[in-house]
């Protein structure tokens, strides 16, 4: 009879974190060959999550069949000066044998600065015995600093509340987010704006050319006119995610984005980084019916926003995303800026935007001004909420990794 490799158990934390789920690990739970950066890691990640499913329903592992949910979370207590943890962001892919390290999760951050309070990574004469806490990250990713206000009550995470999130079913804390700096805006534009321009032109065979925004804040984003693709701004998944030519065409037109981004070398290599560039459509405000069947109104929100995440119309909005959202409304003439009305002119950022998303509706607000004849953004600012949904071990078979 043959011989097969045991299970190993590694402990873990399964926590909600804004509109996304993720397993967080502290980095000296893992074995040895996955402490650091490799296939070792990647390999784990992967069997934990249940990819690759050909499937796409991971069922043999904890992600649930959705970029949303197929998430991992590395976790260290922070050696960098003015921050408590070093926070590594997985997306791992559900199909393919594909771990994107290429940037952050906006949504997941809420949930890092519970997490690492949970994990005893936060020294406790830090944490009061009731108000907020306030936990100072290092999002490693992408080499940027969020600041994360968690509510604390009788010296724990207070986790319940009455904070509702467009997206997520039941009420929770609020976790007050600030992500600083989340754009270097360098020479000509620099990092903010790679091409040093505000709006571009893409050229994408079979589809033609596009106005786009692009633009690297919270995340690497491409930024369209929804009218430019035939559509509204107002679709919800079902719309979208079950039209293969349609996603197909999006995918190319973010594989040309990610060229003109300067993140890839060669179209190709695009498949490689399905995590980054994010691609979104905008749209003037419009009526139109959430998910969850409530009403949106045109009257309440600034712009409507949808954004592709991993090759499917996010459900929600991707906290990145919304980041890049909040910093591209708040510089004129932008494509988002103009979507949202473009009013401010010359010289007077937008403070802050309320969009609309399949789900419903979201502020993000942006700290920005007018430097020297550059745009700087120094903060930008949005709540989400956070909740352990379970704790304890996930086992792995110890020769996948």
């Amino acid at each position: 009879m043959p011989r097969f490799a045991p299970q190993i158990k590694i402990p873990a934390i399964y926590m909600r974190g804004g509109t996304s789920k993720g397993v967080f690990f502290r980095l000296q739970d893992l074995p040895e060959s996955a402490r650091q950066p490799g296939p070792a890691r990647d390999a784990l990640l992967l069997r934990v999550l249940g990819s690759p499913d050909p499937y796409g329903k991971q069922i043999d592992g904890l992600g649930n069949g959705s970029s949303s949910t197929s998430k991992a979370v590395i976790l260290s207590q922070s050696t960098r000066t003015g921050h408590d943890v070093d926070y590594l962001f997985g997306q791992v892919a559900i199909d393919q044998s594909v771990v994107d390290w290429s940037g952050n999760c906006g949504n997941l951050s809420a949930a890092v600065g519970p997490c690492a309070i949970h994990m005893g990574l936060i020294d406790t004469a830090r944490i009061a015995q009731s108000g907020v806490a306030t936990i100072r990250i290092w999002q490693a990713n992408i080499g940027k600093s969020i600041v994360a206000h968690v509510p604390i009550s009788d010296g724990q995470v207070q986790e319940t509340g009455d904070f509702a999130l467009d997206g997520v079913t039941f009420p929770a804390a609020e976790v007050a987010l600030e992500f600083v700096d989340p754009a270097d805006a360098g020479e000509g534009g620099g990092a903010m704006f790679p091409t040093a321009r505000l709006v571009d032109e893409l050229d994408v065979p079979g589809t033609g050319r596009l106005a786009a925004t692009l633009i690297n804040a919270g995340i690497p984003t491409v930024f369209l006119n929804a009218h430019d693709l035939g559509y509204t701004g107002t679709e919800l998944q079902a719309a979208i995610n079950g039209d293969a030519t349609a996603l197909a065409r999006l995918e190319a037109i973010r594989a040309q984005g990610a060229l003109q981004m300067g993140l890839i070398q060669h179209l190709g290599d695009a498949a490689t980084r399905p995590h980054t560039p994010k691609l979104a459509f905008v749209a003037p405000p419009a009526d139109y019916t959430a998910s969850s069947g409530k009403r949106i109104k045109a009257g309440d929100i600034d712009l409507l926003v949808r954004a592709l995440s991993m090759g499917q119309l996010h459900h929600a909005m991707m906290g990145t995303a919304a980041v890049a959202v909040g910093v591209a409304a708040a510089i004129p003439g932008t494509l988002v800026n103009l979507a949202a009305g473009g009013e401010c002119g010359d010289g007077f950022a937008r403070p802050s935007v309320r969009f609309g998303h399949p789900s419903g509706t979201l502020r993000v607000g942006a700290q920005a001004a007018l430097v020297d004849g550059q745009w700087q953004v120094t903060k930008v600012a949005m709540s989400r909420s956070a909740r352990v949904l379970m704790e304890g071990q996930v086992r792995v078979p110890v020769d996948n990794f």
